[in-house]
């Protein structure tokens, strides 16, 4: 129940990541396929199942094979439970640092739990837009040359490219940061 394994796979999006990986058009995907650009379409955003032997067109012209596309496929689920480590919590004593996956497999989010102590020299820069929210404690966030005090339920967004650090400054800190998949393009319009 609520298994991934259990439901059918979407290749869409592992086709569109190995075609931008290759910094290819869709219509030079067409041409090497054999298959038209409004189909490829249809692939690419899962609106159109393609058959054995179109899969097999399609790896041929994205270098790779229809089973490492397979392989990358993202599952048909659209309800997926992660669990929460309560056994493996419960058998570490102390504040020990921490971070878990709160959404498994490729998709357009992806967030992470972080608790106990976190590498607060390591600088991080995302490609992409992420949001802050801090479960439990406080942290210091230092961005664009400014710090940042959050406690408990205070968030802090970031746009992508924005150069920050992070610390923990209260033991049992709890820290969940969504974010805008590294896989996915985000567009902006920057004109103001």
């Amino acid at each position: 129940m609520g298994d991934h394994k259990e439901q059918p796979l979407r290749v869409g999006a592992a086709v569109r990541r190995r075609r931008r990986v290759l910094d290819l058009t869709l219509a030079v995907v067409a041409e090497r396929s054999g298959l038209s650009v409004p189909f490829l379409s249809q692939i690419e955003n899962d609106r159109a199942r393609p058959s054995t032997g179109s899969l097999e067109k399609l790896a041929d012209a994205l270098r790779t094979t229809a089973v490492e596309l397979l392989a990358a496929a993202d599952p048909a689920c659209s309800v997926d439970v992660v669990r929460a480590e309560v056994a493996e919590a419960a058998e570490t004593p102390g504040p020990v640092p921490r971070s878990r996956s709160l959404v498994r497999g490729h998709h357009q989010m992806h967030a992470t739990e972080f608790s106990g102590d976190h590498e607060a020299g390591r600088e991080i820069q995302n490609r992409n837009d992420q949001l802050m929210y801090v479960a439990d404690g406080a942290v210091e966030i230092e961005a664009e040359g400014r710090a940042y005090r959050l406690g408990r339920g205070d968030t802090l967004y970031l746009t992508g490219g924005v150069r920050h650090r992070w610390r923990a400054t209260v033991p049992d800190t709890r820290v969940v940061v969504v974010a805008v998949a590294e896989h996915i393009e985000a567009v902006r319009n920057r004109k103001r």
